[in-house]
């Protein structure tokens, strides 16, 4: 009997050291809050809001290179305390995750991994997943991406390491435009952690507005649906405008895509009827030269180039080599060319405010389109012909107004002096709506316009 009553004693005694151990541990109700505690970092005093570094940009394993002739900016370094992850951290609190804070770092994850799950893309897409690009990218986007006015547009983030840069470096508001269902639905789930910075919509940036009317099935939306489903107005043209638009543009149909912005643009279409939206563009090395050829030229200097510069302000923000950017797995190689194409190329390209004075108009910018393409696609003919082409022996009343010799050729013309030679025809009496339509239908088949 002493004997059972001493192992009672004994038991009774070890269920009171467990009770007081557990007492003493907090319990974890939610599974998903126990599997996001064991990596919580313990949280630094933080000086700034989302203070960032650019280190080195030294390759490492698994990291892609980034080459010799990469442009690294000057940004003040954060200290180490300042800099602690973002490891979406989370307390139970009733069984519910907290949302993150604001002074909260996101963790980009380990490259390796952020480099397989972007391979799992099918379709041709590149990604940045390189810690280092993408900050550089959030550098070059300014101190305005901390503005709570300025609403920036990421099209295919993909894995989203350079959206959790964006919002580490105090972007307010992040809409992220994903096509790819796979990627969108762990977006959204990094949107539920958030508090209101991040806004992800199943969209493709590069298939807006479809000529084909009709119900739109999501990637696949109108621009218009898109800003009025996020909140956003039409803006005057010569109001600045707090939208950017940060993307790399499809390899497989490039030219094309250049094509319909800069018309969109100058018809006051899709996304440019709402102000003047800024893009941030990764493109092809070959296909920024071609952009910013300048006149005389012969080769490169095409309607894409006159477009262009003649209706913003271009300006080559960073090079980074092609293998600086992850591929999935139909991704071609780098085009080749007659111009230099070992890059990837971030172009900013901000509209002009005073695009639409002097009568350019977004009612005539489709005839302006016109003659631009129908001068560029012979760039070595003489400009007085194209004239009297369209009004017989007004070529060289033209050319006199506008201080210019009689023997000059379409591919020595300034996008400048393209603009003022529209404006001044399309004052002249002697030009009529239809000056320029015949012959751009009988050639339209027969040469290339871009």
């Amino acid at each position: 009997m002493a004997v059972c009553r001493s192992h009672m004693s004994t038991y009774i005694h070890r269920l009171l050291e467990l009770a007081t151990g557990a007492s003493c541990c907090p319990i974890l109700t939610s599974q998903s809050c126990l599997s996001r505690a064991t990596c919580v970092a313990r949280r630094a005093p933080v000086t700034n809001r989302r203070a960032y570094s650019l280190d080195s940009l030294a390759s490492g394993p698994g990291r892609p290179s980034f080459g010799a002739n990469s442009q690294q900016p000057l940004v003040e370094r954060a200290s180490s305390s300042a800099l602690a992850h973002r490891n979406l951290s989370a307390v139970a609190v009733k069984g519910q995750c907290r949302p993150l804070s604001f002074y909260d770092f996101l963790d980009l994850g380990e490259v390796e991994e952020n480099v397989r799950y972007a391979r799992t893309c099918r379709k041709s897409r590149r990604f940045i997943v390189n810690p280092e690009l993408a900050k550089v990218v959030a550098h070059h986007l300014g101190l305005d991406l901390q503005s709570a006015k300025t609403v920036v547009f990421e099209c295919n983030p993909g894995p989203g390491v350079l959206t959790k840069t964006l919002i580490n470096a105090g972007a307010q508001r992040v809409v992220a435009l994903e096509p790819e269902k796979n990627f969108f639905r762990d977006l959204r789930a990094l949107e539920g952690l958030l508090d209101g910075q991040l806004e992800v919509v199943h969209c493709d940036f590069f298939r807006l507005d479809p000529i084909v009317s009709g119900f739109n099935k999501p990637p696949v939306m109108s621009t218009d649906k898109l800003f009025t489903d996020l909140g956003i107005t039409e803006a005057n043209w010569t109001e600045e405008f707090p939208a950017k638009v940060v993307a790399i543009v499809p390899q497989n149909n490039e030219r094309g895509i250049m094509l319909k912005l800069v018309y969109s643009l100058f018809e006051r279409l899709s996304v440019y009827r709402y102000g003047r939206i800024e893009l941030n563009l990764f493109m092809s090395e070959r296909e920024y030269l071609s952009m910013v050829a300048p006149p005389g030229q012969m080769r490169h200097y095409r309607a894409l180039s006159v477009l262009w510069q003649m209706a913003c302000q271009i300006e080559l923000l960073h090079k980074a080599p092609w293998d600086s950017f992850v591929s999935s797995k139909k991704s071609r190689p780098p085009p080749k060319g007659l111009l230099p194409n070992d890059h990837m190329c971030l172009v900013r390209l901000r509209p002009r405010s005073d695009l639409f004075s002097g009568g350019l108009t977004p009612a005539n910018a489709s005839t302006l389109l016109v003659m631009v393409k129908q001068c560029l696609a012979k760039r070595t003919e003489k400009l007085f012909k194209k004239l009297n082409l369209w009004s017989p022996d007004s070529g060289s009343k033209l050319l006199f107004e506008l201080a210019l010799p009689e023997d000059v050729l379409t591919g020595h013309l300034h996008p400048r002096q393209y603009l003022q030679l529209f404006q001044l025809m399309d004052k002249s009496q002697e030009f009529t709506q239809s000056w320029l339509f015949e012959e751009i239908m009988q050639n339209s088949e027969r040469e290339g316009w871009g």
